[in-house]
């Protein structure tokens, strides 16, 4: 199977093309490339350390998830010295929701780096926040600590990191409803079906039912997207009944 088109495939030593893309993107000089070439390496090459280990960005995703974790917590932390620990535990999970992570990568277009022996169109949208927090790992190993909070602060928290707007940001429909349903005593159910259809892929379908009345329907490729599309569906119709029994 044929490799995705990239720039990788490049010269990569300094003063290549990977080179002259990572320093675009982080906006400073990467030392040692191997970090960022791993962070973009995906484990259907096969790739294998000399000791047998597998080479790919899972596991610089793990550590990229911790230290942007903990940036955006010391940030929100100073940043409103009112909020006590459930609500900046709230805000950070908004600004590192998988929404936004995949938002982060898809700006960067950061799938164009990706070496894989997969087709692009075979990928879940997950890929996009999950090369963002690789390269935040790779960043960590390659400069430290105090470079990749800059590369955050400039790509993460300046341009997305507004309080007031992530204070009104929903994360989940579906927690949404059912809090409210269990604040207002409201009997709830998700009936989720298999529902493949005349198409390729399997689908699931659900339907939401409030007090024995369907308020949405939805399908999606999993039973946890088809509950938060019925759910978010259930929220903007019940929307004025919703926000006026918070009141």
């Amino acid at each position: 199977m044929a490799l995705l088109k990239n720039i990788f495939s490049s010269k990569t030593e300094k003063g290549g093309e990977f080179y002259t893309a990572v320093k675009k993107i982080i906006t400073f000089s990467p030392k040692n490339l191997s970090f960022y070439q791993k962070a973009f390496t995906h484990r259907s090459l096969n790739k294998k350390t000399s000791e047998g280990n597998t080479i790919s960005y899972e596991r610089l995703e793990f550590l990229g998830d911790a230290v942007l974790g903990m940036v955006i917590a010391a940030h929100l932390f100073k940043k409103v010295p009112t909020g006590d620990e459930g609500y900046l535990t709230k805000m950070r999970s908004k600004v590192v929701s998988r929404e936004h992570l995949n938002e982060l990568g898809r700006d960067l277009n950061l799938i164009k780096f990706v070496r894989t022996s997969v087709p692009s169109n075979q990928f879940g949208q997950n890929i996009h926040g999950n090369l963002f927090e690789a390269l935040v790992g790779a960043i960590y190993l390659d400069r430290g600590f105090s470079y990749c909070e800059k590369f955050i602060q400039k790509r993460v928290i300046k341009p997305y990191v507004d309080i007031q707007k992530l204070e009104g940001k929903i994360i989940s429909y579906k927690s949404l409803f059912i809090e409210w349903c269990q604040k207002n005593k409201k009997e709830f159910k998700f009936n989720v079906y298999e529902d493949t259809g005349k198409e390729n892929l399997k689908y699931f379908a659900v339907k939401l039912q409030l007090d024995d009345k369907t308020v949405a329907k939805a399908r999606a490729t999993s039973k946890k997207k088809a509950e938060e599309r019925a759910a978010k569906r259930a929220y903007y119709k019940l929307k004025r009944t919703m926000e006026n029994k918070k009141k």
